[in-house]
């Protein structure tokens, strides 16, 4: 089960990160070097790395990796989107047609994100009783 769920989870962040970076492209947001490094790495790879992991043998590292990532992407989005004030913001966007995008995929990636940090700490909680009762 929380193979799938990291699964399941992971593809649906992907799918609104690509979404939310269609509305970056149209309202002509871009973002600074270290932040597309950030982006790429930490939001992107990641937790396909973390969904692949878990169902190798190394599923245990996979949920440290997608909790990680989960957090790292929260505290980058929440940030961005609704703290600092920047073009990057949802109050503070350019005119365009894709603002409403723009602010839904971002709600949705905290929500997401969020899901994510959980399933991966509860999958570790988890892992360590299973551990824990074949000791």
């Amino acid at each position: 089960m929380t193979r799938a769920l990291v699964t399941l989870t992971v593809l649906a962040h992907f799918v609104i990160v690509v979404l939310h970076g269609r509305a970056h492209t149209k309202l002509g947001i871009e973002l600074s070097t270290w932040q597309t490094g950030y982006v790429v790495l930490v939001i992107v790879l990641m937790p396909l790395a973390a969904a692949m992991l878990v169902w190798t043998r190394h599923a245990r590292l996979g949920l440290v990796l997608l909790a990680v990532s989960m957090a790292g992407s929260l505290v980058f989005g929440v940030y961005f989107h609704y703290l600092a004030v920047s073009m990057d913001h949802v109050s503070h966007l350019p005119p365009g047609d894709s603002q409403g995008l723009f602010r839904l995929t971002a709600m949705l990636l905290a929500g997401m994100e969020a899901v994510g940090l959980a399933v991966g700490i509860a999958g570790l909680i988890g892992s360590a009783a299973r551990t824990q009762s074949q000791r």
